[in-house]
């Protein structure tokens, strides 16, 4: 055998020396391919797994809630009134008090989720959520202000939490900005205006009458009590609205993820693109906020609970959806019945689940050097 063919042999199947041109053999980008390949698929089998797991527990635990009450309705029962069937009995109380409230919390939670996916996933900071930085605080400010002012409820009240939320998000916004905004810079902001904003509450709660000021704190708790298809379907249209855009402007954000030089390199216009993102997670939480109050820490532990799920899958929006649909739906089922002849509203049971987390976090990141 030549010397020829033994150089050859070794160049193909060896490292290259230093100094010479690297060369790959195509079989060797072939297997490197199917890898990926296969890595992509086990990924997306996974990621569609846990995204049926979650919807089929959703949809568990939503029955159950239609099922459990002072009039206990067999969960077959509850699916016959769902689908047309069922005496007058079970659909008055299935589909006019129960199906109402149950349905407004897989809307609010997945709202809250989502948002709380998008800021967090944008800002790559655990602790950017529309409640911690200050969005859910513009809504209970412009709610309270309108209650208090100008006796406004129902959709009027809705309405002004929503356009508080924007407002609240683009003070933190342009307050924000120094050619461009920062992850840390818009969280510190958003925490300084949720407190000022906090403050503006309470000041304005000492002001009013005893029986104003005890509806504004249970609203201000966050709750599904009493709630009518009144919430439901503007909560509905809001949502059919945003997802799409939310879904939409998402495409740009494994760019994002990478740094902004990175997404400008790779086409994307990162300025841009994190501004349609944040303005649809305001969106999200403000219609949200609107329809059931500012239930606490459901868009602060959504999100990380969808990862937990879907490790390096970046941002899961729809399984943090899922995520925070199936938190409301539980939180609310504990309100309901932890206490008999009680129901607390939604946003106590929350706190107790998301308080610990945040203190978790706040201590993870102080032991690893993150927390300042």
């Amino acid at each position: 055998m030549s010397d020829r063919g033994t150089s050859s042999r070794k160049t193909a199947g060896a490292p290259a020396a230093a100094g010479s041109p690297l060369r790959i053999s195509e079989a060797a980008l072939a297997d490197a391919a199917r890898t990926v390949a296969g890595v992509r698929r086990r990924g997306g089998r996974r990621a569609l797994a846990v995204g049926l797991g979650l919807a089929v527990a959703a949809f568990a635990v939503f029955a159950v809630t239609l099922s459990v009450g002072d009039m206990l309705i067999p969960v077959g029962d509850v699916l016959a009134t769902l689908f047309g069937g069922g005496d007058a009995g079970s659909q008055f109380v299935v589909l006019e008090l129960r199906l109402p409230r149950a349905l407004l919390a897989v809307l609010a939670g997945a709202g809250f989720g989502m948002a709380g996916a998008v800021f967090q996933t944008v800002l790559r900071n655990p602790l950017a959520s529309p409640d911690v930085i200050g969005i859910s605080s513009g809504a209970s400010a412009a709610a309270v202000l309108a209650s208090m002012v100008f006796a406004a409820s129902g959709l009027v009240l809705s309405a002004s939490a929503l356009i508080g939320a924007l407002v609240a998000g683009v003070a933190i916004y342009v307050l924000a900005w120094r050619k461009g905004v920062v992850g840390a810079r818009l969280v510190l902001i958003g925490l300084g205006v949720g407190f000022g904003l906090n403050s503006l509450v309470w000041y304005l709660m000492s002001r009013s009458e005893v029986s104003t000021a005890q509806n504004a704190l249970l609203w201000l708790t966050g709750s599904l009590n009493g709630r009518s298809w009144n919430q439901v379907w503007p909560q509905l249209i809001a949502l059919a609205v945003l997802l799409p855009l939310t879904f939409t402007a998402a495409r740009t954000l494994r760019a994002l993820q990478l740094g902004d030089d990175a997404a400008s390199g790779l086409g994307a216009r990162a300025e841009r693109s994190r501004l349609a993102l944040l303005a649809c997670g305001v969106g999200l939480a403000g219609v949200s906020t609107a329809a059931a109050g500012p239930v606490a820490f459901v868009a602060f532990v959504a999100a990380p609970v969808a990862r937990m799920l879907l490790p390096g899958r970046g941002a899961v929006l729809p399984h943090a959806a899922l995520a925070g649909a199936l938190l409301v739906l539980l939180a609310d089922f504990a309100a309901q019945h932890a206490l008999p002849g009680t129901q607390l509203p939604v946003g106590i049971v929350t706190s107790v689940v998301g308080a610990p987390y945040l203190l978790w976090l706040l201590a993870r990141a102080n032991r690893v050097g993150r927390g300042g």
